[in-house]
């Protein structure tokens, strides 16, 4: 009630704004002729003063009389004229205001129903941040994220049946031998080549719990690697927190990074998905296995997180150069889009969602002082 109200009293200030202007032209409009009929009566009492005084002799006063009480008629007959004629003025106004009040009131309304949500409660930024945190954790788990994933093609069919023999082996000796980190790391191997990730996963995961204190924090990427990969490219909550202790263990892992921002993406922040992947790409080498993937996907996170939003999307030739750019010179590429719209903007000026979007996209690049630069500017502008 309190939102329905508030966007009533707005509409209705818009409202009068704009039908003030109509308002006020008819009123002054009607005024004029009154003005000059108040004028005449009051010179033909200045006739009679003068004459009094002895300014005017008696037959200037007369002529003088006859003049002015001439204009007298004929500024009221032109009152009179007017008012008839203002009267359907003024009418006019009148509809025209009220045309402009039903446009503002059903046009806000109309256009509040297309993109609003009339219906969704308030959203201060501590129930989003709740909600945030309620979303993340109702997200499927790895083995809810597998079942739904289905069966990945295994490449049993692929391989030699005397290998297929052999894995069979490791898997029995293994069982039999449940508390020996290296055949489970063995295991986790092999399922791996054949396709079975999910056992692989769970292999890698038991060697961990064997070795204690001894793993690594590349075991650690591996596990959730391997659970990424079975549940289809979804990052649950396991593999989440199997790449938090991996760069827990070593912050500089590339692979583990890579990972955390597709967790990112996943969750809502692509901004931050966007600085982990960018600074991959800088870092490099090209042929690291997960600059491929980065190039692939960071125009689509960029674009989430609001950089080059303002802006045409990439034709589907320039996302294949993109593709097969360096890293360098792809960071040069999106920095290139920023630089055009911050230019638009400084030459052309933009709403309030450009300006923001400007400032986000030098945030996300780290370029503090431009953004901050650029947020005093909007400021100034939108003060």
């Amino acid at each position: 009630m309190a939102f329905w109200l508030t966007a009533f009293a707005l509409s209705a200030i818009v409202a009068a704004l704009l039908m003030r202007p109509l308002l006020r032209r008819g009123k002054a409009a009607q005024s004029d002729h009154a003005y000059d009929l108040q004028i005449y009566r009051d010179q033909l009492s200045e006739v009679e003063n003068d004459l009094g005084r002895g300014v005017l002799s008696l037959d200037e006063a007369e002529r003088t009389r006859v003049e002015v009480s001439r204009r007298v008629l004929e500024a009221d007959r032109a009152l009179q004229a007017e008012t008839l004629a203002k009267g359907d003025d003024q009418r006019v106004s009148l509809g025209a205001a009220a045309v402009v009040a039903v446009l503002v009131f059903a046009g806000g309304f109309l256009l509040y129903q297309q993109i609003g949500a009339g219906g969704a409660p308030d959203a201060p930024l501590k129930l989003r941040i709740a909600e945030i945190d309620a979303q993340q954790a109702a997200r499927p788990g790895q083995a809810e994220a597998e079942a739904q994933v289905g069966d990945i093609t295994a490449m049993a069919d692929q391989v030699d049946q005397t290998y297929l023999d052999l894995v069979a082996q490791l898997r029995k000796t293994a069982s039999q031998r449940p508390d020996d980190p290296r055949g489970q790391a063995l295991l986790a191997q092999h399922e791996a080549r054949l396709g079975n990730f999910a056992a692989a996963w769970k292999a890698k995961a038991r060697m961990i719990e064997l070795l204690g204190d001894q793993v690594k924090p590349s075991d650690w990427t591996d596990v959730a690697e391997l659970m990424i990969i079975a549940a289809g490219g979804y990052v649950s909550p396991e593999a989440e927190s199997a790449l938090g202790r991996a760069i827990q263990g070593d912050p500089s892992a590339p692979r583990a990074r890579y990972y955390s921002g597709l967790d990112l993406a996943q969750n809502g922040r692509a901004d931050l998905a966007y600085r982990l992947w960018s600074d991959l790409l800088a870092e490099g080498p090209d042929d690291a296995p997960w600059i491929a993937p980065i190039k692939e996907q960071i125009g689509d996170v960029a674009r989430m997180a609001g950089i080059g939003e303002a802006m045409p999307g990439p034709t589907a030739d320039q996302v294949q150069d993109a593709q097969n750019m360096t890293a360098e010179d792809q960071q040069a590429m999106i920095r290139g889009m920023v630089a055009q719209l911050s230019e638009r903007m400084a030459s052309e000026g933009g709403a309030a969602k450009e300006w923001a979007r400007l400032i986000t996209a030098y945030g996300v690049l780290k370029e503090t002082e431009k953004a901050t630069a650029v947020w005093a500017e909007a400021k100034g502008k939108f003060a």
